[in-house]
């Protein structure tokens, strides 16, 4: 191979890697996470960062203790950026591949709940 060849070759492979990464920016674009606390009281909306977006008190918070209802936020928040982690993960996996280390790694930055 001469060097005409290889830089042939190391130039398909960065526009590769361009695309790849053009592709996961636009899957991870539309993530969000949803959860509804399972009394109905809270309902969390979070980004693809886990942030929240969106906080909604039902009526049914009015009677929580105040201790019940920041446990509710809490643990709803989780689940909400749980689902935007499953989102993440089902985005980026026809990407980079189930088992490949770019998903590993991916994995592990996510909010996914233990296998």
């Amino acid at each position: 191979m001469d060097g005409r060849e290889w830089l042939a070759g190391y130039q398909n492979r960065l526009q590769e890697v361009r695309s790849r990464a053009a592709r996961a920016e636009r899957e991870l674009a539309g993530v969000t996470g949803t959860a509804t606390s399972r009394d109905g009281a809270v309902i969390v909306t979070v980004d693809r960062a886990g942030a929240m977006q969106h906080l909604e008190l039902t009526e049914h918070a009015e009677v929580l203790p105040r201790r019940q209802l920041a446990a509710t936020v809490v643990d709803t928040t989780r689940r909400a950026r749980e689902e935007a982690a499953r989102q993440a993960e089902a985005a980026l996996v026809p990407v980079f591949g189930e088992r490949s280390a770019a998903m590993e790694v991916l994995r592990s930055h996510l909010a996914l709940p233990e296998r």
